[in-house]
């Protein structure tokens, strides 16, 4: 299987101008590819728009964008702290700052203490119910490095911890949980494990070479099938939601776009992984559909 793999570390663009060091650290921090924190942001806005406090609360849908590039900033180098040993053997990840050599571990863990303190103010910026849910996460990401060294399935995992939002953002508007709430995170936990997925496609030959579990490696020839029914599940979920909100059969009509466009995805997926890193990142596109349809329909249940 050969395939045409992206390096996860690229100097190009603003990332090209900036001094080595200072280079090193956007990258270390992923500044250069937002397609990740604009997946840990939508489920943020799905929980304030399914409450329906997103237009009233936009102010607190900004913060939690910056709490999203921040922590998952904070993520990625505590990510790479973990596994350099591992980036250093993978063709996609061995530019890495810390895999490379770039960038000292010491420096790495000054970095992230700086981004959790970003962290720290949106923090502040929510309910005390929302302050302490967001706490909750913090055991599942420092949990999640190690997921791929003894489960096939750390995109579970990964769906835990980046469905997280969801239930943040529902919290921060209404105070408490509900079983909507529940359903919306479900949902989002499948479609994170669905576009993961995806992404691993990309580096499933040199995973099976140095001891990486995933599930595109577990699936084997059934990824696209996997991926369909993770969507479906995803779907289901948010249907679920919505229909908690707002039991009406119209209702469920606002997910449709997103849902044409995870039909799209899998249909026009190749099974070598040769179109896996576009395919994820249109994902940013169905956080964007699924939003909207919660607006809608959050909206319409004030009324």
């Amino acid at each position: 299987m050969t395939t045409q793999l992206v390096p996860d570390s690229e100097y190009t663009g603003i990332m090209k101008l900036l001094p080595a060091k200072l280079r090193g650290f956007a990258l270390l921090a992923r500044f250069d590819r937002p397609i990740g924190w604009w997946l840990l942001f939508w489920p943020c806005v799905f929980g304030l728009a399914l409450s329906g406090g997103l237009i009233a609360r936009w102010d607190l849908a900004l913060w939690m964008l910056l709490g999203s590039v921040a922590m998952r900033g904070a993520g990625c180098v505590y990510n790479d702290i973990i596994d350099r040993d591992l980036d250093a053997q993978v063709a996609r990840t061995a530019n890495r700052p810390l895999a490379s050599g770039l960038i000292s571990r010491k420096a790495a863990w000054a970095w992230l203490l700086m981004l959790a303190l970003v962290g720290l103010v949106v923090l502040l910026q929510l309910n005390l119910n929302a302050q302490l849910l967001a706490l909750g996460s913090l055991l599942l990401v420092a949990a999640y490095p190690f997921m791929k060294r003894i489960t096939w399935w750390p995109q579970l995992w990964l769906g835990l911890v980046f469905s997280w939002g969801a239930l943040v953002g529902w919290v921060a508007i209404a105070g408490q949980a509900d079983v909507a709430m529940f359903w919306l995170y479900a949902g989002t936990i499948f479609w994170v494990v669905g576009y993961d997925t995806i992404y691993a496609m990309q580096d499933r030959e040199d995973d099976a070479l140095v001891g990486i579990k995933s599930s595109a490696l577990r699936l084997g020839g059934s990824v696209r099938a996997g991926v369909a029914i993770f969507y479906l599940l995803a779907l289901s979920g948010w249907g679920m939601a919505i229909w908690s909100v707002r039991p009406e059969q119209q209702a469920l009509v606002a997910l449709l776009p997103a849902a044409l466009h995870l039909e799209l995805q899998v249909a026009t997926l190749k099974a070598d992984g040769s179109n896996a890193l576009g395919h994820f990142r249109s994902n940013r596109m169905t956080g964007l559909l699924a939003a909207l349809a919660f607006l809608v329909v959050g909206a319409a249940g004030q009324y």
